[in-house]
């Protein structure tokens, strides 16, 4: 299974702290040599302020050894500087703490009048943000990730995109999120650092491409958790041009992910066109079990070979941290393509090739078609005696056609839009002018 394991692959693309329930999901799984692993978490918590984690792995290494003094002192060391940076902010703790002020604050829409209230009311200056910052950060490299959210909140509340920390604020605040499993919370910090990738003067091309690469990789924690996580997933993924071209150029590995985010979501049919045609542009750089399964079935019409993907993809979605919860939602759905794509091209189907090509027992597959022919209300009826299903011809509504084709072009046009905006930012920075409504 390292063979098609991803882990080593998308923790270069995480913050510490994310990469580390990657690590402690395939110890699980026994893929890698178990003293590897433990070297692996040894040193990413050994870059962090989680003191006890890092004793314990040390003791599972060398059972043998005392716990070294200078871990000790460390520990004593974050302790204190804990407490240091804690007493630098503790007026704005005290604000945070007081329900009168944090509703105030919350309710007023205006900045002008945010700014007066602070200034004015509360004796606020712009360094004690600085602070708040440095012990939020500190806080989550202890494993303090609810703490460090509500000074991040609090942060965000009151100072403007400007400010030299405010892209930083909204990486932690992601991540912070994600480690608490605030999953609505962190759908919507996904959008806002977007916005803010995409709307931003953040430098050059190479720093904006490294800092999509980072949100679609820190994405997958919140689209395979949120219920609306799978409809973002592709609509970012794959059609968002400047996301789909990083995930091309630097990490087409995400590919497992759209197809299947794709196959599980039966309402997303219409963009299978669209996916199979990245997957094939990309096989020469990225192919795993999920993938080829779609080609096979969608490019090939191998149902045989679609079939003994199939097989493989269970096994593969065991062994993935973010595809495991979705297992039997995919094999009903993958059944379902295979079915519906042998059913476009036979009309009268023996139960027992079917059974095969759907990897079930003959009876196991008559109650599955059965169920799917009451549930999915499919033109179609079983001639038990024969042992065929016997398809009518049920034609696709254009309304649902030309609903789908909307939908696609209404998030291609979005694209090209925000594109020809930026262009015409860039250009009109470049002449030393601007551009005229």
């Amino acid at each position: 299974m390292a063979k098609f394991d991803l882990t080593l692959k998308i923790i270069p693309y995480l913050d510490l702290h994310l990469g580390f329930p990657l690590l402690e999901y395939i110890d699980t799984k026994r893929i890698y040599d178990e003293n590897e692993l433990l070297h692996a978490k040894l040193g990413i918590l050994s870059k962090t302020n989680m003191i006890d984690y890092v004793i314990d792995i040390r003791k599972q290494l060398y059972p043998d050894q005392e716990v070294s003094e200078e871990l000790k002192m460390r520990r004593a060391e974050v302790v204190k500087e804990l407490g240091i940076l804690q007493n630098n902010v503790s007026k704005v703790v005290g604000w945070m703490n007081d329900e009168e002020v944090m509703k105030k604050m919350e309710e007023m829409r205006d900045s002008k009048a945010l700014n007066n209230y602070l200034v004015q009311d509360l004796e606020f200056k712009i360094e004690m943000m600085d602070e708040l910052v440095k012990l939020a950060k500190y806080r989550y490299e202890c494993g303090n990730y609810s703490i460090s959210t509500s000074y991040l909140y609090f942060y965000l509340l009151i100072m403007p995109p400007t400010d030299k920390n405010y892209l930083k604020v909204l990486w932690g605040k992601l991540s912070s999120e994600i480690l608490t499993q605030n999953w609505d919370a962190a759908l919507e910090d996904v959008y806002k650092l977007r916005e803010f990738i995409d709307n931003s003067a953040l430098g050059s091309p190479a720093h904006i491409l490294q800092q999509r690469t980072w949100l679609i990789h820190w994405s997958l924690f919140v689209f395979f958790n949120h219920v609306k996580g799978r409809d973002a997933l592709i609509e970012l993924f794959l059609y968002r041009l400047n996301y789909l071209n990083a995930i091309q150029t630097t990490c087409p590995h995400i590919l497992r992910y759209l197809a299947a985010a794709v196959i599980v979501n039966r309402s997303k049919r219409s963009t299978l066109k669209d996916l199979i045609k990245v997957i094939q542009q990309e096989s020469y750089t990225y192919r795993d079990p999920i993938t080829e399964f779609l080609e096979h079935l969608y490019v090939n019409f191998d149902f045989e070979g679609a079939r003994l993907k199939l097989q493989e993809c269970q096994t593969v979605i065991l062994n993935d941290f973010f595809l495991v919860a979705l297992l039997n939602e995919f094999v009903e759905n993958a059944r379902l393509m295979i079915f519906e794509t042998f059913c476009r091209i036979h009309q009268c189907i023996s139960i027992s090739m079917l059974a095969e090509k759907l990897d079930m027992k003959p009876d196991v597959a008559e109650c599955w078609i059965v169920n799917l022919i009451r549930n999915a209300r499919l033109d179609a009826k079983i001639d038990s005696k024969l042992g065929h299903v016997i398809m009518g011809v049920e034609p696709v509504s254009p309304y649902q056609q030309i609903i789908e084709k909307i939908e696609t072009l209404s998030v291609r046009s979005e694209a090209l839009e925000n594109l020809i905006e930026r262009k015409l930012k860039v250009k009109s920075q470049d002449r030393g002018g601007i551009v005229w409504n």
